[in-house]
């Protein structure tokens, strides 16, 4: 493949892989008690994972815990050596990290992209409300859900068996930690990508010259 920019790739927008591990499914009345947040880099034309980043989050004072969600992720929430941080600061630091690299790359804006990404994007989106949070930086809805890319690419929407069709490396034992899932993510949308990029080779439309070469051939 030759060289790309994260802005010509993705039309201005900058893809952000994000997992959330939840106290429950109703981003209204449960809490996010994990948050990780991967970005990504071209190196060579492939697009890699870039820098990884993780915060435990304090559930908000209203919020229900579902016994049965902490049984499945493994958090305690009376763990002193957790080190979780409020859901305001945990947003705060999320979306300062995606504003920086929105400017480094270029980009106007960051699209979210993540395992059945309607679930993250609506508990990121309530947090932010709740906490009053200035200039989110993700488009209000537009995603990239990797569920759906795999069921076209791999014939399967789960992500433990999307990744072992893509010859991906998951633990089971490891699954449900939100840094270790937005990984898993991360690498099957870039697997994706990349395969699909060297699939058009020089035609990849988002390159100049391709571009030009497939507007000039014949319908």
């Amino acid at each position: 493949m030759g060289d790309v920019s994260m802005a010509a790739r993705f039309r201005g927008f900058l893809p952000v892989v994000v997992d959330v591990e939840t106290s429950g499914f109703d981003p209204v009345r449960h809490a996010m008690l994990e948050i990780a947040a991967l970005t990504l880099r071209f190196d060579a034309g492939a697009l890699v994972i870039d820098a990884r980043h993780q915060w435990p989050v304090r559930p908000f004072a209203e919020a229900q815990i579902n016994p049965e969600s902490l049984r499945l992720t493994g958090i305690d929430l009376n763990d002193p050596g957790r080190g979780a941080i409020s859901e305001a600061e945990a947003i705060k630091r999320l979306f300062k990290i995606v504003r920086r690299q929105i400017k480094e790359h270029g980009c106007h804006r960051s699209v979210l992209v993540a395992h059945n990404a309607v679930f993250d994007a609506a508990f990121l989106r309530n947090a932010a409300v709740r906490v009053n949070a200035k200039r989110d930086p993700f488009h209000p809805f537009t995603t990239i859900d990797t569920a759906a890319l795999a069921a076209v690419a791999y014939g399967h929407t789960v992500l433990r068996e999307a990744c072992a069709r893509a010859g991906i490396a998951y633990s089971k034992e490891q699954a449900h930690s939100a840094l270790y899932d937005a990984e898993r993510c991360a690498l099957l949308f870039c697997r994706m990508v990349n395969d699909w990029g060297e699939a058009l080779g020089d035609n990849a439309p988002w390159l100049g010259a391709g571009s030009r070469r497939l507007r000039a051939s014949p319908p």
